[in-house]
């Protein structure tokens, strides 16, 4: 372990390198060890971790759910919490606290209100710590609680939001087994903690769709981070294959520049251009359209978790884990037709015909 003034530098000068080479590593291994060493690590700036409350307040009139950040987890962790909630809690106050983009995900519930907050997600840790305290003065209505999924609004259950008795903190790296999935770790911490569980929704205003039904979602978008593709013409043979049983098919084009680029060649290499539409709005916006659609393909992203959630039959391909345990823990949970496919060791001709397979039997 680095000595704290090493660590108090790289967090505070480098924080970029930090969370995504230091913290993201120590996170995504879900190891008991290691997420000991990131509270050790997060120590130095004098950060402690309490115990959640043994028993839920036998009066609640607000109940804040703390978003995860990104949209993926939003989707897949987040959304059953609120949903459970809403069970649970039936004449309260659901808050979903989170930031503009993840509000939109569940805007058009009309059971869940929001309280937008922007997590910094650039700066130095002691900016992030001081946006988890000034949280704390917006989480404060009379007779409330605050359910933390593990939120880097709270630097993963560090930063205390309200008083510890009113604090339930879903501890996602380190409960359940190796090989379990977020989807039931996080129904069987809700039903052991509050008696509920509920299944993971979306529930973003609808757009509207164009073209021939039956219809496909593709997205093939990987965060700048290349190791999630698969090299070559895969993903130009994928869009035909999609196009061999699907009339019309959506390809989300991202935020532009690089990916838009690479995504606009496979769709023009594709040989199915003629047929297919474009998604270049939000990410809710594109979350509407694979909910309206028949199939969804993808790699490792927010879309594999917004397809399970909407009960959209889908293919996703893991290239790049850093893991099989964080493979098992982040793939797609739910009902339905789900196919994971690990990309390590396949080639681009293997991973179709699997996909064909799966395409063939819906």
């Amino acid at each position: 372990m680095p000595a704290a003034a090493e660590v108090r530098f790289l967090g505070e000068e480098c924080p970029g390198d930090f969370f995504r080479i230091v913290i993201e590593s120590l996170a995504d291994s879900f190891d008991p060890r290691q997420s000991a060493a990131y509270d050790e690590l997060m120590a130095t700036w004098d950060l402690h971790r309490g115990a959640s409350p043994a028993a839920v307040p036998p009066r609640v009139e607000t109940v804040y759910v703390l978003s995860r950040v990104t949209l993926g987890a939003d989707i897949k962790i987040v959304s059953p919490i609120l949903n459970a909630m809403k069970q649970r809690f039936a004449d309260a106050r659901i808050v979903f606290v989170a930031g503009r983009k993840s509000i939109e995900l569940f805007e058009a519930d009309p059971r869940l209100e929001f309280l937008e907050a922007a997590y910094p997600r650039s700066g130095p840790v002691s900016l992030r710590i001081v946006f988890g305290h000034e949280l704390r003065e917006r989480l404060s209505a009379p007779r409330s609680i605050v359910v933390d999924p593990d939120s880097r609004m709270t630097q993963l259950g560090l930063i205390r939001v309200c008083e510890p008795e009113r604090f339930f903190h879903f501890a996602s790296r380190t409960e359940g087994a190796t090989e379990d999935n977020l989807t039931d770790l996080t129904a069987g911490w809700m039903k052991r903690t509050f008696g509920f569980s509920g299944a993971a929704f979306v529930a973003p205003k609808t757009v509207s769709v164009e073209g021939e039904s039956p219809r496909a979602a593709i997205s093939l978008g990987v965060g700048e981070n290349e190791s999630k593709r698969v090299p070559g013409d895969f993903e130009a043979r994928l869009i035909w294959l999609v196009g061999q049983r699907y009339r019309t098919i959506y390809v989300d084009r991202g935020a532009g520049g690089e990916e838009a680029r690479r995504v606009t060649a496979a769709v023009e290499a594709s040989g199915v251009a003629s047929r297919v539409r474009y998604w270049e709005g939000s990410f809710a916006g594109f979350v509407s359209v694979v909910a309206q659609s028949d199939f969804y393909a993808g790699y490792d992203s927010a879309g594999q978790h917004a397809a399970a959630a909407a009960g959209v039959p889908l293919v996703s391909i893991f290239a790049g884990a850093p893991s099989g345990v964080f493979r098992s823990r982040w793939a797609p949970g739910g009902a339905g037709l789900r196919k994971v496919l690990d990309a390590a060791g396949m080639t681009g001709d293997e991973l179709l015909q699997r996909i064909a397979e799966v395409i063939n039997a819906g």
